[in-house]
């Protein structure tokens, strides 16, 4: 598994939307996610969650999704670009999805992100393109649900965050803990 790889793209938005416009740099805060982010807060700010519960901790400050989710989708007829999920920072050569629960993602010279889970897709996405989500959540043939819609973090310490800037992966000591929705 690849603990090393590169952002190639930076995006957030200061209103709910589905997709986020691309920037030449972010903020990250600690304790809070990207700064003028709709999603950033101590407490949950996804309109879903807020509903069911506003004083939930917010353990999705910041959404990662690999580059190489959209060529694989693409093969499948399906046009997907940075920020266009939602996300925050789109990476290159890091498994992501790989990761282990508590993993420390050190972006450029200062940003540290602490994984806490995987996005649990929603039918926004075929909102975007009708069919995508079935590409983003599926069984595998043991009958195991696979989400690939990137991971959530949450900022442990905050810096600017640009494309070009170098990630790497600390897994924290003990058993791999693979990722859950969060």
């Amino acid at each position: 598994m690849a603990h090393e790889g590169t952002v190639t793209a930076v995006s957030s938005n200061e209103v709910y939307a589905f997709t986020k416009p691309n920037r030449e740099s972010i903020t990250l805060l600690a304790g809070l996610g990207v700064e003028g982010d709709v999603h950033a807060g101590v407490t949950v700010k996804h309109r879903s969650r807020v509903a069911q519960d506003p004083t939930q901790p917010n353990l999705r400050q910041v959404h990662l999704i690999h580059e190489e989710l959209f060529a694989e989708v693409a093969g499948e007829g399906f046009t997907v670009t940075p920020g266009a999920l939602g996300e925050n920072i789109t990476t290159r050569g890091i498994d992501l999805l790989g990761l282990s629960t508590g993993t420390l993602l050190r972006i450029g010279d200062e940003a540290v992100l602490e994984v806490t889970g995987l996005r649990n897709p929603c039918v926004q996405i075929d909102g975007y393109q009708d069919g995508l989500l079935k590409q983003m959540v599926y069984r595998d043939a043991d009958g195991r649900l696979v989400r690939r819609a990137g991971i959530m973090t949450v900022v442990r310490e905050g810096g600017t965050v640009r494309p070009g800037d170098v990630i790497k992966a600390e897994v924290p000591a003990g058993p791999h803990r693979p990722l859950e929705r969060v």
